[in-house]
């Protein structure tokens, strides 16, 4: 490309902050008419979560929501299959990603939930794109408005070509949707993508309308819409006239994509991409506006770049310190910021373009800060301080004699009920890994690593501090937690401080099994904080059981699954006593439910080294109900060994998969493990 924007990297960043700061802004009152709105909230102009005295959706800032999940979620296609993924490749990673019931969808159900029931045409081996066609499920399901909802994420991935950015979204969006709504994707990714390089927002909407039929719903839509916002003075009365003419009232389903994409393009066309105004249009217009201020987010925080969203009053941008959550089975990559997921968006862009790699990271630094005003979650735990980004840097300013500032590595504490979608995650940061730092602090001003995890009856937080830094340098590993899972890492400082970056290496050296001191949540064994650092994939593992894992799958495969991508070689142990199964076994390099590798006792006569489905090992192994066998799996680089009970069965090389967390797997039974223990395979080993 000849025109590859020079700031692509921030304009993502600003665009991906966009997307976050108007879903969190919409969620609360998703779903309200405008006339509710103006009667108990007036017109947006701030979030509204604090309001206690109304009945919100939510109250809590940060949260977790679809029209997130599935935007950030999705484009691991990209990942997994190439830049140029095709419609059944991305509903590959639908099936890969998707926790049924838990994660990224709403689960509503077969006629009533487009995307639900696109998921499960992908179960029973419907390929996309028929799994969201019109044939297969009708117009009213196929024209809902999830399509346009999820490719802002993609489009990010097509900086100045709209109609690349509008032919990966359709197939994206065909997955699930289809007709009108695959016009309406359409348009909204052209509108990401042309962001980048268009300076008129008039002319950027006769690009993207100029990529669908003409003789289409939605190009008569947007025709109106803008004919409209060009005649009359006031918004409000455009509003009326798209609730009169294209309202939720003349069509079906419950979330019709022809009502939103009206409001979509009214508040982008009224406000010429400039992101304050267009925040009032969209969310104060109604209907589903978590969604509506997503892709108006999007666009006009790519539009107008982090300009257009810094100095707000009051502050958009600072309560949301770049938190956000992407529950899926990769319980690792859940808890992440906006700097992070923007980075991995151009990293897939500059591939796509053939451009040059630009490293922001520091070396690969975790947190590196390297984006303007970017703080990666960061925020005073206890004292008081002033933190914001300066320049390229964390800059912690305390007004309290001790001050503590940590991000979150796991499920904080205020998200642990999360309202609507559920938060399942895996920690990041484990037992026996190393903490890296840089930075400088005041003559006299002592600096320490600290990490607050899970600990004790109530699953109280608990707090453990590292050596005082040498110099600008603090170097520690994390010790034995007891298998608690760790929630915040920061550090604790006497004075001013700024920290270049903040990053971790190294495998974790950990059991994990029911801990001694475990809590039991909120009431409940249930809700302890060790299990939910699991991402339950099996239909059944009850807390009360004596062995810390007894799990139950019914029908077909499910796992349980610990870890994150950062995970690369070592060696897993766990004991397995299956119980009436049809296989159960251990996994390694688990990056969700079809990508691991597995060593299962299958059929009650043989033992299989798997890649998901895909046997590339198999003897004869005659095994019993009731038995207890010792499994393990050492991953060093391409080599695959597995033993049972101490003995080597399986010796082999394989290169699909070169990272990832740990499960345990069942098919059709029952099975127990007491613990699971992994262990770091040694530079001199592993060479």
């Amino acid at each position: 490309m000849t025109d590859f924007p020079d700031d692509y990297e921030e304009r993502v960043y600003a665009g991906v902050l966009g997307k976050v700061i108007a879903v969190y802004l919409g969620r609360p009152f998703e779903g309200w008419r405008f006339e509710r709105i103006q009667a108990e909230l007036g017109d947006i102009t701030g979030y509204v979560n604090h309001r206690t005295d109304l009945a919100l959706k939510n109250h809590l800032l940060v949260v977790t929501d679809d029209d997130i999940s599935g935007t950030f979620m999705f484009p691991r296609a990209l990942r997994d299959h190439g830049t140029e993924p095709t419609s059944a490749q991305i509903g590959q990673t639908w099936l890969n990603e998707i926790a049924e019931g838990q994660s990224v969808l709403w689960w509503g159900g077969v006629g009533n939930s487009t995307e639900h029931t696109a998921y499960l045409h992908l179960k029973d081996g419907v390929l996309a794109p028929d799994s969201g066609s019109i044939a297969r499920n009708g117009v009213v399901v196929a024209e809902q408005v999830g399509a346009q909802i999820f490719v802002e994420g993609f489009a990010m991935t097509r900086p100045g070509d709209p109609e690349a950015a509008a032919d990966l979204a359709e197939r994206a969006a065909r997955v699930s949707h289809d007709g009108e709504s695959i016009h309406a994707a359409r348009v909204v990714a052209a509108l990401v993508a042309g962001a980048f390089t268009e300076t008129d927002m008039e002319r950027l909407l006769d690009t993207a309308v100029a990529l669908i039929p003409k003789d289409s719903l939605i190009h008569r839509v947007i025709a109106d819409v803008r004919e409209w916002t060009a005649a009359d003075a006031d918004w409000k009365t455009t509003r009326a006239r798209i609730d009169a003419r294209y309202g939720y009232e003349s069509y079906g389903g419950n979330c019709h994509v022809v009502p939103n994409h009206a409001t979509v393009i009214h508040a982008v066309a009224r406000s010429g991409g400039a992101f304050l105004p267009a925040m009032t249009v969209v969310n104060t217009s109604g209907w589903d506006t978590d969604s509506n201020a997503g892709d108006v987010g999007a666009i006009c925080g790519v539009f107008g770049g982090l300009a257009g969203i810094d100095g707000a009053e009051p502050d958009y941008r600072g309560p949301v310190a770049d938190r956000m959550y992407l529950p899926s089975t990769d319980g690792g990559s859940t808890i992440t910021d906006v700097a992070r997921e923007a980075l991995t968006l151009a990293r897939h862009g500059r591939a796509w373009a053939r451009q040059p790699e630009r490293d922001l990271t520091k070396n690969g630094a975790r947190f590196h800060f390297s984006l303007p005003g970017s703080v990666q979650g960061f925020t005073v735990l206890s004292g008081a301080a002033r933190v914001h980004n300066p320049g390229g840097r964390l800059a912690v300013e305390p007004t309290t004699p001790a001050i503590t500032v940590a991000t979150p590595t796991f499920i904080p504490a205020e998200a642990r009920a999360m309202p609507i979608y559920g938060l399942i995650a895996s920690p990041t940061l484990y037992s026996g890994q190393t903490i890296h730092a840089r930075l400088r602090a005041g003559t006299g001003v002592e600096v320490r690593p600290v990490v607050g995890h899970y600990a004790d009856d109530g699953d109280a937080l608990n707090w453990v501090e590292g050596p005082a830094a040498a110099g600008d340098e603090i170097r520690w590993t994390v010790p034995d937690l007891g298998g608690q899972p760790i929630t915040y890492v920061g550090l604790r400082a006497t004075g001013a401080v700024e920290v270049e970056s903040l990053t971790w290496d190294g495998t974790p050296t950990l059991t994990l099994t029911r801990p001694a001191t475990a809590g039991t949540g909120h009431g409940t064994p249930g809700d302890a904080m060790w299990r939910r650092a699991w991402v339950k994939t099996v239909d059944r593992w009850d807390p009360h059981w004596p062995e810390p894992f007894r799990i139950v799958q019914n029908r077909g495969t499910g796992l349980l699954i610990q870890g994150e991508r950062g995970w690369r070689d070592y060696t897993v142990h766990a004991d397995v006593t299956p119980h009436l199964a049809e296989a159960t076994g251990l996994a390694v390099r688990v990056q969700g439910l079809t990508r691991y590798y597995a060593l299962r006792l299958a059929g009650r006569d043989r033992v299989e080294l798997v890649r998901h489905d895909t046997v590339l090992a198999s003897r004869d192994f005659p095994w019993e109900y009731g038995a207890t066998y010792r499994l393990a799996i050492r991953a060093a680089g391409t080599r695959l060994t597995a033993s049972v009970d101490d003995e080597v069965l399986f010796d082999l090389d394989d290169d699909e998969l070169t990272c990832g967390g740990v499960a345990l797997l069942v098919t059709q039974g029952r099975t127990a493990t007491q613990s699971v223990r992994i262990t770091p395979i040694s530079v001199e080993e592993t060479s």
